[in-house]
């Protein structure tokens, strides 16, 4: 019996600590969209992405191009020459998945000049959301687009407008 009511005293606690807290959310997209600096990085980023594409398909259109010639030329050639001509190739084909690679990859430029330009706008996006948080007594912040799962968002929670107008733009001009 005395089991039964400690724990139905630990449980109503519990619920009372919970009830206690203030939860909000903010929708980074939106915040993201209202802000002229993130969108330009984006430009940029997707210019430098198209550039190193067509580089990268040239390359990769030249070693098409000269296995293509190496076929038709295959028949006529000596051991050596074939030899060379396929090292060649293979040569090209192992320079074009380099660089590849090194704009593309995980590590890559693009990578680096992503994050580069964007972080600090996360920061000023953080700081924005951190002091909405303090200035509303909040404890919590859930971001509606990330890896959290959120079921039901009551509007009047939703503190993106807030953040927005912290970081000295204004709500509104973008529709969610």
């Amino acid at each position: 019996m005395k089991k039964i009511i400690l724990i139905t005293i630990l449980t109503f606690t519990a619920f009372a600590g919970a009830y206690a807290q203030r939860f909000a959310y903010v929708d980074s997209d939106y915040i993201l969209k209202h802000m002229p600096e993130y969108a330009s990085s984006q430009k940029q980023l997707a210019a430098l992405s198209d550039q190193w594409q067509k580089e990268v398909d040239g390359r990769f259109q030249e070693i098409d191009r000269l296995y293509k010639a190496y076929q038709a030329d295959q028949v006529l050639m000596t051991a050596d020459i074939k030899k060379r001509r396929e090292g060649e190739i293979v040569e090209k084909e192992k320079a074009a998945k380099d660089f590849q690679r090194q704009k593309f990859g995980p590590d890559g430029e693009l990578s680096q000049r992503s994050t580069a330009l964007v972080k600090p706008i996360q920061d000023r996006v953080s700081k924005a959301v951190q002091a909405v948080a303090e200035n509303e007594n909040l404890d919590m912040i859930f971001d509606k687009n990330s890896e959290v799962i959120m079921l039901y968002a009551n509007p009047r929670y939703d503190k993106s407008a807030d953040v927005i107008t912290k970081l000295g733009l204004k709500p509104g001009v973008f529709a969610k």
